[in-house]
């Protein structure tokens, strides 16, 4: 894993877009087109901003996987990342092949899109890290063995409160208690892995899983363990981080 580390969240956004690009543009040149799993949430919309705004990038030859949703939303609640992935990606730059998780059929939803996620291999994943150090939805203690490519999952405290932090939920209450999430390992599957964690909410959560040990209590300290990782943080989400260990990760 590599760490790099920016002034803010807008230069974190641009560097990351600018890695983003390269990955699909090198897998489009390699193999005609390039497969790749985006990730969603508030840490996400100064990257998203920054990729959709790339030039020179054919989102014709891109099919795009959707790394997790809630279940029992429809695709018109504000907090869908569904609606998301549309507003903020899908429809910006003309994605024609993007397979979206439905949170009202999660068993079905996560049997299709799990099996076309699994016919090719995937090029780059975009990630973040949950307040709690989760991982797409897989919250601790996450699982770190199945092979299935999505799982329903229970959301813990932590991670509700996050998303009423974030503005997606009016009350803790409101959040689903559960939801579709790409795996574990199927997230270290791809060939590259950019994790985007802006923010000092996310700093204690960092310092977790880059610092302490690969555990399923810090889902996202697996990340350590894969060969092509490069995590982009702020000077805010990186301010718990010894400097010794920014700069053996460098």
């Amino acid at each position: 894993m590599i760490i790099k580390v920016f002034q803010d969240k807008v230069a974190l956004g641009k560097a990351a877009a600018e890695a983003a690009a390269a990955a699909i543009n090198g897998a489009i040149k390699e193999k005609g087109k390039a497969r790749i799993i985006v990730a969603t949430g508030a840490s996400q919309f100064e990257f998203l901003e920054a990729l959709t705004a790339t030039p020179g990038i054919d989102w014709s030859k891109v099919e795009m996987f959707h790394l997790d949703e809630y279940v029992g939303l429809k695709p018109d609640h504000p907090a869908s990342f569904r609606k998301y992935l549309r507003e903020r990606l899908i429809d910006k730059v003309g994605i024609e092949k993007y397979h979206l998780l439905d949170g009202e059929q999660p068993e079905a939803a996560a049997a299709k899109v799990g099996e076309e996620l699994r016919s090719a291999p995937v090029d780059v994943a975009f990630v973040g890290i949950g307040e709690n150090g989760h991982l797409a939805f897989n919250d601790p203690p996450a699982d770190f063995e199945t092979e299935e490519p999505y799982l329903i999952v229970p959301l813990d405290e932590a991670c509700r409160r996050q998303q009423v932090g974030e503005g997606w939920f009016a009350t803790v209450d409101d959040v689903p208690s559960h939801a579709i999430s790409m795996t574990v390992r199927q997230i270290l599957k791809a060939e590259q892995i950019l994790c985007v964690v802006p923010d000092a909410r996310k700093a204690q959560a960092v310092k977790a899983c880059v610092e302490g040990d690969v555990s399923p209590l810090a889902p996202a300290s697996i990340l350590k363990e894969h060969s092509n990782t490069i995590l982009f943080l702020d000077k805010d989400s990186s301010a718990l981080l010894k400097p010794e260990t920014i700069s053996r990760y460098a």
